[in-house]
C-alpha cells in the first residue's frame, strides 16, 4: 500500500501557535499515521503517493474530552431539573432498565454523531463498555473507554475495579485497528465512592499506566460532605493518590485557588463542559485561572441527556463565549486558543501526545471542512485570524463532510462509510420506547 496524500488550500495542523499553512499536505503512511504535514511547496517527492485534493480545510479530529454517548437513549428526559434531581429522579431509575444491546446501539449513534461533527476521540464513561467497545469498533471511531466505578445498591465496586483490570490483563491497555480503544478507569466522583474505593482506584490504574476519570466539583452542592472533611474533592482525590498518575477531571467547576495550584503542580487533566454546566446551571469552570495556571485542559460534551448534543465545535464556541462574558472581557479567548483547546489540548489532557494534532508519528485523524458555505464567502485568501474566526465562530461541524480515523476514511459526504445511521436511529427509538414505559 502506498502513501497517502491528502492536499487542501488551507491545513491547521493546531501546532502550539495553531498556525495557518496555505496550499498544505498531510501524507499518511501506510500504518495510519502522519508521515508528513506542511507546505506542499516543501513536501516530498509524491512519486507513487494516492494524492487526493480537497477543496476547503484539513484539520485534526476533535477531541471530546468528557461524554456518555449511550445516553443518546434517553436524550432530552428530565432536561428541567437540577443536576442531582436529574440523576436521581429521571437517569438513573431509566438506567435500571438499560440492557447490552441498548448501550451498544446508543453508544453506535453517539459515535456516528460525532464522526459526522469531526469529533473522532471521546473518553466514554458508561456501563456495558464491551458493548461499547464493538460500537466504536463499527463506526471507526476513536474512545478512551472506562465502565462506571460507583457505589449504588446493588452494585459492588470492588468487583468493578476487579472487571477493569481483568479486561486490562486480557486485551492490553490499547487494542484494536489504528489502537482505537483505550482502556480506562471510570471512577464516577468523589460523593459516589468511599475513600476506600478510591484509593483502590489509584493503586490499580497506576500498576498499569491508566487514565482515570472522574467527575470533580460538578455542582456547589453535591460534595458537601467530602469539603467538610477534607477541604476540597482535589485535596481528598491527592490524599488518596489519586493525583500523581494519568487522570481527567470532568467539569471541574466549583474549585478554589489551591485546588488549581494542586492541579497544575500534579499535572491534572480537566475537561471543560461548558453546554452541560451552563444548561444544568452548574456554573461556569475558572478557565481563565485554569489556563494561567498551565493546567491541561480539553473540552467535553458530557452525556447528550445532559448538553443535549455531541457537537464539540458547539462546545468550542461556548468555551470562548463564557470566558468573555465571565471575565468582562472580549480579549481573554480568541479563535485560536478555542480551537486547539478542542484538538491538541484534548489530547494533552486525557494524556495522549499521539492524536489531537497533525504531526509526524501521530494517528492521521483528520477532517475536513468544505468552505461552499455563507460563512465563508469573503473566501480563504483574508488575513489567519478572519480564517480562523469564519471556521470557529462562523461555521462550526456545519460542513464537515470528510473524516478518517488511522488514515481510513470513516466520513465521506457528511455520512458514515461504515455504518447505516437509519437503521442505527431505527433502533435507538425502539430501546427508547421500552425504556420509557
Amino acid at each position: 500500500m502506498n502513501t497517502r496524500r491528502l492536499r487542501a488550500p488551507i491545513v491547521l495542523p493546531a501546532d502550539p501557535a495553531c498556525s495557518v499553512i496555505r496550499d498544505g499536505v498531510v501524507d499518511i503512511d501506510d500504518d495510519g499515521r502522519i508521515a508528513y504535514c506542511g507546505p506542499a511547496a516543501g513536501a516530498p517527492s509524491p512519486e507513487g503517493a494516492l494524492v487526493t485534493t480537497l477543496p476547503g480545510i484539513l484539520l485534526p479530529g476533535l477531541v471530546n474530552t468528557h461524554a456518555h454517548s449511550p445516553m443518546t437513549l434517553l436524550r432530552g428526559m428530565g432536561g428541567e431539573l437540577p443536576l442531582l434531581r436529574w440523576l436521581r429522579e429521571v437517569i438513573w431509575p431509566a438506567e435500571a432498565n438499560l440492557r447490552p444491546d441498548d448501550v451498544r446501539v446508543g453508544m453506535t449513534l453517539g459515535s456516528l454523531e460525532m464522526l459526522r461533527h469531526g469529533v473522532t476521540t471521546s473518553a466514554e464513561m458508561y456501563f456495558h463498555a464491551e458493548q461499547m467497545t464493538e460500537a466504536v469498533l463499527a463506526t471507526g471511531g476513536r474512545v478512551l473507554l472506562g465502565s462506571p466505578i460507583i457505589d449504588l445498591p446493588g452494585l459492588d465496586w470492588h468487583a468493578m475495579i476487579t472487571e477493569t483490570e481483568r479486561w486490562i490483563a486480557a486485551d492490553g491497555l490499547r487494542f484494536g485497528p489504528g489502537e482505537r480503544v483505550e482502556l480506562s478507569y471510570a471512577a464516577h466522583s468523589a460523593y459516589m465512592l468511599p475513600e476506600e474505593a478510591l484509593r483502590l482506584t489509584a493503586e490499580s490504574a497506576a500498576a498499569r499506566g491508566a487514565l482515570v476519570q472522574i467527575h470533580v466539583a460538578e455542582a456547589p452542592d453535591e460534595d458537601a460532605r467530602q469539603r467538610a472533611e477534607h477541604g476540597s474533592v482535589p485535596l481528598l482525590l491527592d490524599k488518596v493518590g489519586m493525583l500523581d498518575g494519568r487522570i481527567i477531571a470532568a467539569h471541574a467547576v466549583h474549585l478554589s485557588d489551591e485546588d488549581i495550584a494542586l492541579f497544575a503542580a500534579r499535572g491534572v487533566g480537566v475537561a471543560h463542559c461548558p453546554g452541560s454546566n451552563a444548561k444544568l446551571a452548574s456554573g461556569i469552570a475558572r478557565l481563565t485561572d485554569l489556563r494561567a495556571a498551565s493546567v491541561p485542559i480539553g473540552l467535553g460534551t458530557d452525556g447528550p441527556a445532559s448538553n443535549d448534543d455531541l457537537d464539540l465545535w458547539e462546545e468550542v464556541q461556548l468555551t470562548a463565549m463564557l470566558a468573555r462574558l465571565s471575565t468582562q472581557d472580549s480579549t481573554v479567548l480568541g479563535a485560536r486558543d478555542a480551537l486547539l483547546l478542542g484538538t491538541r489540548g484534548g489530547a494533552e489532557a486525557l494524556g495522549r501526545n499521539d492524536i489531537g494534532a497533525l504531526e509526524t508519528g501521530r494517528w492521521a485523524d483528520l477532517v475536513h471542512v468544505d468552505v461552499d458555505d455563507p460563512a465563508f464567502a469573503t473566501g480563504l485568501d483574508v488575513p489567519d485570524e478572519q480564517l480562523l474566526a469564519n471556521l470557529v465562530w462562523g461555521a462550526g461541524s456545519r460542513r464537515v463532510r470528510d473524516v478518517w480515523v488511522a488514515g481510513e476514511q470513516v466520513v465521506g459526504e457528511g455520512e458514515s462509510l461504515r455504518v447505516d445511521r437509519d437503521k442505527v436511529q431505527h433502533g435507538v427509538a425502539e430501546a427508547a420506547a421500552r425504556i420509557r414505559g
